[in-house]
């Protein structure tokens, strides 16, 4: 009886907490001068390329807000897929590149994304490659 007790006393204090108003987070106030990174396209399809292709891709982006665009490292879902990015702030109005290598000796379909990351409003943007690597028939 005692166990019961004890079990219906947790199950009370458990539920009691976790159903207590838990603080809001403030969002800071939204900058209207902010960096804006957009991209030309954010899907590449390299449609059907063969095994050992050039899996190089590039993903271009202008700076559209009034501020300097300053990019952090992206990161891909996966080893296969390796981004390079500009280092450098991207003034309001300019544009930069970021690369996109996908390793073609990899056999089968192309599914992967690039996460950017940036002092944009519209931080962060998901890039993603898609398409599929097969063999090179042979004659």
């Amino acid at each position: 009886m005692k166990k019961y007790l004890l079990i219906l006393g947790l199950v009370i204090v458990f539920v009691s907490g976790s159903t207590q108003d838990k603080p809001q987070k403030v969002k800071p106030a939204d900058n209207p001068n902010a960096p804006e990174i957009t991209f030309q396209k954010v899907i590449h399809d390299y449609g059907t390329i063969a095994k050992g292709a050039n899996g190089t891709c590039e993903f271009i982006f202008k700076n559209t807000g009034k501020e300097p665009l300053i990019l952090s490292r992206p990161r891909s879902n996966c080893g296969c897929t390796v981004p390079t990015y500009p280092r450098e702030p991207i003034l309001p109005g300019k544009t930069g590149a970021i690369k996109v290598i996908y390793d073609t000796k990899r056999m089968g379909p192309i599914n992967k994304s690039v996460t950017v990351f940036s002092n944009a409003k519209n931080n962060p943007v998901v890039l993603r490659i898609k398409g599929m690597v097969k063999v090179p028939k042979s004659n």
